[in-house]
């Protein structure tokens, strides 16, 4: 089940907590996709707080918000780049994405296969997809306070193996949200600590959410490829220089 847009809008733009959630997980992207010249990039889901680092340089922006979730406008004080769209059938040609966020999108789906097989359709080659979602184990995933204690949280193995299910390659993985998911004062105060520790571990050890960046397999056509002589045809005075 997909949050309301209104209770997701609150958490990360008008709580202490969210715009914390927000800088940990945009920092961690940025350290994937430090720029996006010329490229068009999507986010799915709720991703929408990521995205601002690449409207500057970015040849398209886009945010779709998923039907059951509802859709708000962003960004603010600029032109509108938000859709409201059905979950696996999105207004974007075939592979036609650069660079993909899906945040708040797969964990909440009713139908994570058909959202995948989505993913796999718009990205384009080359492109790279990134998938957020709430650590199996982390203690984001145990609080309902926050948007990641909704929806089926994953472990890293849980995730790589939907994703390669659906011709997706895991290439990197990294781990977020290490502060503790309270808004008390000494937790927000201690936050920033905890998240710089957390950047320098090891993947494996994720914090409250992690993230896995893939990119599209595309497999060469099943069975045997039968080849066929191109015959060439010969001019009978080819090669003979004309007369003068």
């Amino acid at each position: 089940m997909h949050l309301d847009v209104q209770d997701l809008r609150n958490f990360y733009y008008r709580s202490a907590l969210g715009r914390a959630a927000q800088k940990s997980l945009r920092g961690r992207m940025l350290e994937l996709w430090p720029e996006a010249q010329g490229q068009t990039v999507v986010g799915f889901g709720f991703a929408a707080p990521l995205l601002r680092p690449y409207l500057k340089n970015a040849r398209r922006v886009m945010t779709l918000m998923p039907g059951p979730q509802g859709v708000m406008p962003w960004p603010a004080g600029m032109a509108n780049t938000s859709v409201l769209t059905e979950e696996t059938l999105w207004p974007i040609e075939t592979g036609h994405v650069d660079k993909l966020v899906v945040l708040h999108g797969l964990e909440t789906s009713e139908r994570p296969s058909d959202l995948l097989e989505e993913c796999w359709r718009v990205l384009g080659p080359g492109g790279r997809a990134l998938f957020i979602v709430p650590n199996r184990a982390g203690v984001w995933a145990r609080r309902d306070r926050t948007p990641f204690g909704y929806g089926r949280p994953y472990s890293i193995g849980q995730l790589d193996t939907q994703l390669r299910k659906h011709q997706f390659l895991p290439e990197r993985h990294l781990g977020a949200l290490y502060q503790f998911p309270s808004a008390k004062r000494v937790w927000m105060k201690s936050g920033p600590l905890f998240e710089q520790i957390g950047s320098k571990i090891p993947s494996i050890v994720a914090g409250g959410a992690f993230m896995v960046e893939a990119t599209k397999l595309v497999y060469p056509p099943k069975g045997r490829v039968q080849r066929k002589p191109v015959r060439r045809v010969i001019g009978v005075l080819e090669g003979v220089p004309k007369a003068i």
